[in-house]
């Protein structure tokens, strides 16, 4: 049993925590919770720690027999964690690395594209609402919050092992690259727009939506096929970005039911 904060793995899960740089280095993420840890696929899990308490309460006394772990003393397994009250489990996985070909290889593909998104809550939401809506992807431009933020993961609720993301280094050109597959897309713009609910999204299509604070950028939504707006009541000017993408991703679903 791990007793001390000084050993080298619980380091090693605080560095993962809080850097990028370190997860993308070992190429993993901490997936922290019950749920998080039940639903992760155990050939990607590396290991999984567990507070001593969570194994004479959960487990009956004896951790997992199908996967490399270790039991760590309560007080130093608080110390691993990201959220102020764990669970008592989390573990390690290996990070996920689709192609764009991946997320194209079905027939009239439905994609989310996320421009400069910096809230790791906002982030982890629209990829579950991209699980429920039946997304084939989603593709994030180089300044998006990182996916594997612990916040990220756990806001998407285990969304994160079963919806293909792309991380592109150029959104213009993944548009012409979509345009080339016949891919149709809606720009979300409060600039000149049409109302969302015109829109025909029974073929490929694909959803573009920008920064909280500012919206999508104006070449990206020029680059678009079509500008989209979601019509408002009242004074306000836009929706929350997660909201903004579930009301596009469910109508695309309506619409092709």
């Amino acid at each position: 049993m791990i007793t001390s904060t000084a050993n080298q793995q619980v380091k090693q899960v605080i560095q993962l925590n809080k850097k990028a740089k370190h997860r993308n280095a070992q190429d993993v993420f901490v997936a922290e919770g019950t749920k998080m840890f039940l639903e992760a696929p155990r050939e990607r899990i590396v290991k999984a720690y567990f507070s001593e308490s969570y194994v004479e309460k959960r487990l009956g006394g004896k951790a997992a027999e199908d996967i490399p772990c270790e039991v760590v003393e309560d007080s130093v397994f608080k110390n691993m964690c990201d959220t102020q009250t764990p669970q008592g489990v989390l573990c390690l996985v290996r990070q996920y690395h689709y192609s764009l070909k991946e997320l194209l290889q079905n027939e009239n593909p439905l994609l989310l594209i996320l421009e400069n998104i910096q809230d790791p809550g906002n982030l982890g939401t629209m990829m579950r609402t991209a699980e429920g809506a039946g997304v084939d992807g989603v593709i994030l431009s180089p300044d998006c919050v990182d996916m594997y933020n612990p916040k990220t993961i756990r806001s998407t609720m285990g969304s994160i092992y079963r919806v293909p993301f792309f991380p592109a280094n150029d959104l213009q050109e993944i548009l012409r690259e979509l345009r080339q597959a016949g891919i149709y897309t809606f720009a979300a713009y409060l600039g000149e727009s049409q109302s969302y609910e015109k829109g025909d999204y029974t073929k490929g299509t694909a959803f573009l939506l920008g920064n909280e604070a500012n919206g999508l950028s104006p070449d990206l939504a020029a680059g678009a096929d079509t500008r989209i707006r979601i019509p408002m009541k009242g004074k306000l000017e836009s929706l929350n970005v997660s909201i903004a993408s579930a009301i596009l991703l469910y109508e695309a679903c309506r619409q092709r039911r």
